[in-house]
Order: C-alpha cells, then sequence, then structure tokens
C-alpha cells in the first residue's frame, strides 16, 4: 500500500456500520431545511461527499435567489417522513428513497450513502 492509498478514504463493510435509517431521517429533514433558507448549508457538510456538497450548496442558492425574487421569507418547513425505503446494491452501499408529505405536496428523496472511514456518507442526493 502507498503513503496516498494509506491516507486515502477506506471503504468500510456494512456489518462496521451504523444502522443508515436515523441519518437518513436527519439528512432529509436538513435538506429540507436548507432548501427553505432556515438552515445552514456548512451543518451538513461532514455527512456529504464533495461533488454532493457542491450540489447541495448549489441548489441552495437558487432556492435562496427564488425566495427573494418572490419576497418570500425563509421559513421552517413542515413536513412528515412518510415512508423509508432501503437496498443494499453491493456491500458498504446504501440506496434509499425517502418519502416526504407537506402541506402543499409530497415528495421523494433519493440517497445514495457509501461507508467510507466508518460512517456513512452521501455521495448523490436528489429531491423529486
Amino acid at each position: 500500500m502507498t503513503l496516498h492509498e494509506y491516507f486515502a478514504r477506506q471503504p468500510t463493510p456494512t456489518v462496521e456500520l451504523p444502522d443508515p435509517a436515523p441519518l437518513l431521517r436527519s439528512l432529509t429533514q436538513g435538506v429540507l431545511e436548507v432548501l427553505a433558507g432556515v438552515r445552514e448549508v456548512d451543518q451538513l457538510a461532514r455527512w456529504f461527499s464533495e461533488d454532493a456538497y457542491r450540489s447541495l450548496v448549489t441548489r441552495s442558492n437558487l432556492s435562496a435567489r427564488a425566495r427573494s425574487a418572490r419576497g418570500v421569507v425563509p421559513a421552517r418547513p413542515s413536513f412528515e417522513i412518510r415512508s423509508l425505503r432501503i437496498s443494499a446494491p453491493v456491500d458498504s452501499v446504501i440506496e434509499a428513497v425517502v418519502i416526504v408529505a407537506g402541506p402543499g405536496r409530497t415528495r421523494a428523496v433519493a440517497v445514495r450513502l457509501e461507508g467510507l472511514d466508518r460512517r456513512w456518507r452521501a455521495t448523490s442526493l436528489a429531491i423529486l
């Protein structure tokens, strides 16, 4: 093993990782609050890969501009997590869909978690 490989992110087997359900619920709530403008995106940085974090920052900025253009004040979103579907296509990877019901509509949040350095990290997130 080279020095670079030794200090790179190390995949962690699923059996050595915690239950992903609480993290999926918390990430979903956090992301919805970021997009609503009541939470700073930096608070979620440690749970995302670099690419997924950049994507969330971009979407957060677009949401902030849209709120500003319409003159909408940021408000804490009210929603209920209706269901959580988890699948594991390969070891140390979880793909999940969180169904979230709000007052106006129901949405699906798709998340891919990968086990790196003994914890889950979101490498992809999509709100449908």
